[in-house]
């Protein structure tokens, strides 16, 4: 199940890698001695880029089923400062020692779990005795839980993709990737050798989609494999001999448990049953004129016998997690939106044949997003987008619910104890990276949510964090996150700048390494981070609000707020700036062609002409749920690029398949062309193109990241702040 999405930051692919060094560096650094000679460090990490940069990036939380360890990837810069490396980390549940490094490989380590046993499960590419690691795949690594070194636990000629482990018995399921011809692993080797030894990269595709945000779908595709670890084996009748016990330290044969997959596991989620006999996974349903929607399905693991258990025509399904007793699951239905209907998405549980569908907190029209079960199955934490936060709700099966964390954070990787007294998981908000946080869940706890030691402290920050909220037109409540320098008065205030989320169905409430608005903070700028019509966490009516009208509500709420924040004393109203990526890269584009206001736009990934977009993006059977041929007309920022009298910098990456190249060009040219602001005889503009021919839709490795800042920084000061001749800030040398 795939909410139709453009470029909400949660869907941001996670740092894939792990850094060499024992510690997470320290990016703030430390003031040089008097007299060193040293420059001195930045007030802050958000002052200088490469100590933003270096700083370590917490994510992924796992809990052994004992509840004794936790383990959290650390995602730090590798040595020459181009990727980003994740290491494994111990993190004390009860909060007395110091996070502790378990794993350092350099390429990294991805998708940490623990199996009954207590041993450490992830996904690595790493040198063995028969491969070099240039030429290694990714594959199931096994880090004992009595010690010693990890070693290979199971491989597939393509790589391991996701890993799951039984909390309860010894099964393992994998997800690979694996060619359609291939009936074994031999034949499958075969053909990928000859792909790879003739030079040949075609993909023949039957069917829709093809890509999927900036990787090309096909030839291979997921299927699911599973595992038993090994054991000694006894011959029944007592006068034979009994066989020589396995050898503990030889890889897991998998068995392929969906030999008939093709494309419908593709993107799509499983939980397997803690007795390791049952999967539950969604599974992707090709509908008519290209379409495709996702049940949900029951897989005996032994037989490999698929049930399905949740199919409806107009609605999808996702999120599934089995109860500790194997007897229900609960999973997350989200309708199918139609032009004129925004999605509905809701809890509900059924038994694990799929009989006596309910549905939980039938009041409650937030949207929940994970789904994690107490250890008695009597309810379920459930974290959902509210208010500009995302908290930890409890919502027994009798339906009542009960906020668990009442700060102003957002909360994921949720896990429980087993005994049920505390649960675990990852905290940010716009004040504060990730976090590994206790949340107590004893009834009429005091203080609820403990922040355990991190293996990544909290960076000092260049500014505050407030609130703003405006009443729009229509009478709905709209409200934004402002992030204020510190030192803005009324006496020197600061120049704003309007950063609109992506999505569109998002909310700004979590921290965003790659969205950061302290960055901006640290140059002297209040931030505004609002959520308009669209955004989740509202409610149902306020997503309705502007549902297949973007330049209508989702606009005027825009508009409505930035003037709620330059009436405050300590923004200069006269120097505004406004930028959005994806979703709000086209309002971004809107805006430019509504208004004046601003005195320079950023505009990132962008939807420029909506009546070529939809068949052209990577899934545009969402678009055509969403939008008609005139509604796309009518909301399409081309039609009024020549009204465009602001400046504007268009950014776009040429792998971006969800907002594909051709809408970044085409607003180019038509900037040129078409604007109020023409270029002049010898072809220059006051417009610029920020163009990166191998980045994605988010512009991820780190130094392409710094160069994004850099010349967003550097066109923001010379239209926001009037910086020109002698004054004019450089540009990366990078950039030749």
């Amino acid at each position: 199940m795939t909410t139709n999405t453009f470029g909400n930051d949660a869907t941001t692919p996670p740092a894939a890698a792990a850094s060499t060094a024992d510690t997470p560096a320290n990016a703030t650094g430390t003031s040089p001695a008097p007299g060193s000679g040293e420059a001195a460090a930045p007030p802050t990490p958000f002052h200088d880029l490469d100590a933003y940069l270096a700083l370590p990036r917490v994510g992924g939380l796992t809990m052994s089923p004992d509840g004794t360890r936790l383990v959290v990837g650390v995602a730090a810069l590798n040595h020459d400062s181009t990727a980003y490396v994740t290491s494994q980390w111990d993190v004390d549940p009860a909060g007395e020692r110091p996070a502790r490094r378990i794993t350092r490989g350099t390429k990294g380590e991805s998708q940490a779990t623990f199996t009954a046993a207590g041993d450490l499960l992830f996904v690595a590419k790493r040198a063995t005795a028969e491969t070099g690691e240039d030429k290694a795949k990714p594959a199931l690594w096994v880090l004992p839980a009595g010690g010693g070194e990890a070693r290979v636990l199971a491989t597939r000629p393509g790589g391991v993709g996701g890993i799951t482990a039984a909390r309860a018995a010894d099964t393992v399921v994998v997800t690979a990737d694996t060619l359609p011809s291939a009936t074994d692993t031999e034949s499958e080797q075969r053909l990928r050798d000859l792909r790879s030894d003739t030079k040949v990269n075609a993909i023949l595709h039957t069917g829709y989609p093809v890509r999927y945000w900036d990787s090309d779908l096909g030839p291979d595709r997921p299927r699911l494999y599973v595992a038993e670890a090994t054991s000694a084996v006894v011959a029944d009748a007592p006068d034979e001999a009994p066989e020589a016990p396995a050898d503990p330290d030889a890889p897991l044969d998998l068995r392929d448990l969906t030999p008939d997959a093709g494309a419908h596991l593709t993107n799509t989620g499983l939980d397997l049953s803690a007795d390791g006999t049952t999967v539950v996974t969604s599974w992707n349903r090709p509908m008519a004129k290209g379409a495709v929607r996702s049940i949900l399905v029951r897989i005996d693991v032994a037989s490999g016998e698929r049930t399905t258990i949740a199919d409806e025509p107009e609605a999808e399904f996702g999120g599934a997690r089995i109860s500790p007793d194997g007897s229900r699951v609960a999973y997350i239905r989200e309708t199918l939106s139609t032009p004129e209907t925004a999605p509905v998405v809701t809890l509900h549980v059924a038994g694990i044949d799929g009989t006596s569908p309910q549905r939980l907190g039938a009041d409650w029209d937030d949207w929940p997003a994970s789904l994690t079960w107490l250890p008695d199955g009597s309810g379920l934490l459930v974290t959902a987008d509210d208010d500009g936060r995302s908290p930890v709700f409890k919502l027994t099966l009798d339906g009542e619910r009960s906020r668990l964390t009442p700060d102003d954070a957002a909360y994921t990787d949720v896990v429980v104890a087993p005994d049920g007294s505390a649960a675990y998981a990852l905290r940010s908000s716009y004040e504060f990276p990730a976090e590994v946080v206790r949340i107590d869940l004893s009834e009429g706890a005091a203080d609820p949510v403990t922040a355990l030691r991190s293996p990544a402290p909290r960076p000092s920050l260049p500014g505050t964090l407030t609130e703003v909220e405006t009443t729009a037109a229509d009478g709905a409540r709209v409200r934004a996150w402002l992030a204020v320098p510190e030192g803005a008065t009324e006496a020197d205030p600061a120049p704003l700048v309007l950063w609109i989320h992506g999505g569109p169905l998002g909310s700004w409430n979590a921290w965003s390494w790659r969205w950061c608005p302290w960055l901006l903070v640290a140059q002297g700028y209040a931030v505004l981070l609002p959520d308009p019509a669209l955004s989740t966490g509202y409610g149902q009516d306020f997503i309705q609000r502007g549902w297949g009208a973007w330049g209508a509500a989702p606009y005027t709420d825009l508009m409505a707020v930035t003037d709620a924040a330059e009436a405050l004393p300590e923004i200069d109203a006269t120097r505004t700036g406004a930028m959005g990526g994806s979703f709000g890269g086209y309002m971004a584009n809107w805006v430019a062609g509504h208004t004046d206001r601003f005195n320079g736009i950023v505009t990132h990934a962008s939807l420029w002409a909506l009546d070529g977009f939809g068949t052209t993006t990577d899934a545009g059977y969402f678009w055509g749920r969403e939008m008609t041929p005139q509604m796309a007309l009518a909301n399409s920022p081309h039609l009024s690029v020549e009204k465009i009298a602001t400046p504007m910098l268009v950014i776009h990456g040429d792998k971006d398949y969800r907002v594909p190249i051709g809408e970044g060009l085409r607003l180019w040219y038509e900037l040129l062309s078409k604007s109020a602001l023409p270029a002049d005889e010898d072809g220059h503009s006051p417009h610029r193109f920020l163009y990166f021919p191998d980045e994605n839709h988010w512009v991820l490795t780190p130094q392409h990241a710094k160069v994004w800042y850099q010349v967003v920084s550097a066109f923001l000061a010379e239209h926001v702040l009037g910086r020109t001749g002698d004054e004019a800030p450089s540009l990366p040398e990078s950039l030749g």
